[in-house]
């Protein structure tokens, strides 16, 4: 996958940002449930969080490409803020000619058996369901999120979790996974409006699926890099662990998950938006499963090269494992993507899957 030059700025733009703003105080803090402000506020600031949304709508019609590698810059870094959330919700409500915020954004429904209506009151609307696990709902200045409305699939814009019943969460990394239930809650009738564009749902799920595999791939890259670096410096019987045949193998065999989970996640990349949705959610759909194999790998063999170390809170590795191991469930697991690619290639047939992998 060619980087473009603007793609490339980008990335040494928000590496930069991220080192200087994004330090393991900053993530350290944040699980003790401080909201990210200032880190927020520096990534916001940039504007790459709405950056893809059109200029009527104070965006700058910037490539999703370009967006996702930012997320990946974000993954390496373990970033405690809801980037991929507030870039999707203003994608979301945008579609439906409703307004967003510079602050942190979330959106939902993110996981498949979560279920909201809407229905009619009078001049207004009447909220009802449960939205579980939502990424930082309790900090988010903007909820958004995707509901069966009367004619159809519909978008909801809420200030924050005001009128909702909240029970707060946590996922494996200590980021916020709040579940929110509304029972006939009461919303304004400008708070509400008809998915256009081709968003959906579906597409919500898929393009979020899309963004925990490039965060996971940039995590992993984190991972490798820390766990070379411990095995050149670790001396053990008078050289460094990295001279240790078996330890090679490992790099090794690390290094290749992570090249291929992040060549899986450009694939998706590449397909995002694709004419054929079917083939947009199979190359999603094996993006997730790949990297999410990869992450297992990947984990355990930085944890084995670095031994104790690599679990103490102290040392920064944990900060990439714990959100590889948690983002590899969030917007479906690997078993659940593993079967959307296998209906996929039992109804398209084996002849299928080589011509779908290399279709331009």
């Amino acid at each position: 996958m060619a980087i473009r030059d603007e793609t490339r700025m980008l990335l040494e733009s928000m590496g930069r940002l991220f080192e200087d703003k994004c330090t393991k105080q900053v993530a350290d803090l944040a699980e003790t449930g401080v909201f990210a402000a200032d880190l927020w506020a520096a990534v916001a600031e940039t504007g790459v969080a709405l950056a893809a949304l059109p200029e009527s709508a104070g965006g700058a019609d910037a490539e999703w490409s370009d967006l996702y590698a930012a997320l990946r810059v974000a993954g390496r870094f373990s970033a405690p803020i809801p980037l991929a959330e507030t870039m999707l919700a203003g994608w979301v409500a945008a579609s439906a000619g409703l307004d967003t915020v510079d602050g942190p954004m979330t959106v939902g429904p993110v996981r498949a058996g979560d279920k909201l209506t809407l229905e009619r009151d009078g001049n207004g609307w009447r909220l009802s369901g449960t939205a579980s696990r939502l990424p930082y709902a309790s900090s988010a200045e903007r909820i958004v999120l995707i509901v069966d409305g009367p004619d159809g699939e519909m978008a909801v814009a809420l200030d924050g979790v005001a009128g909702a019943e909240v029970a707060t969460g946590k996922n494996i990394a200590n980021e916020a996974r709040d579940t929110l239930t509304f029972a006939g809650l009461h919303i304004s009738a400008d708070a509400a409006g008809m998915l256009t564009g081709g968003v959906s749902r579906a597409a919500l799920y898929r393009r979020g699926a899309l963004a925990r595999a490039t965060m996971m791939s940039g995590a992993l890259e984190k991972a490798m890099d820390l766990a070379v670096t411990y095995a050149q410096e670790r001396v053990q019987f008078g050289r460094p662990i990295s001279k240790f045949q078996a330890v090679q193998q490992n790099l090794a065999v690390l290094a290749g998950q992570t090249a291929v989970a992040i060549a899986a996640a450009n694939l998706g990349i590449q397909n995002l938006g694709h004419p054929d949705p079917e083939r947009e959610e199979v190359l999603i759909a094996i993006a997730k499963t790949r990297v999410g194999e990869a992450a297992t790998l990947a984990c355990e063999i930085a944890h084995q090269v670095h031994g104790a170390i690599g679990f103490t809170k102290e040392y920064s590795l944990q900060l990439s494992t714990r959100r590889l191991w948690s983002w590899r469930e969030e917007f479906g697991s690997d078993p659940e993507w593993a079967v959307k690619v296998g209906n996929y290639f039992c109804a398209k047939g084996g002849d299928a899957l080589w011509p779908t992998l290399t279709a331009a």
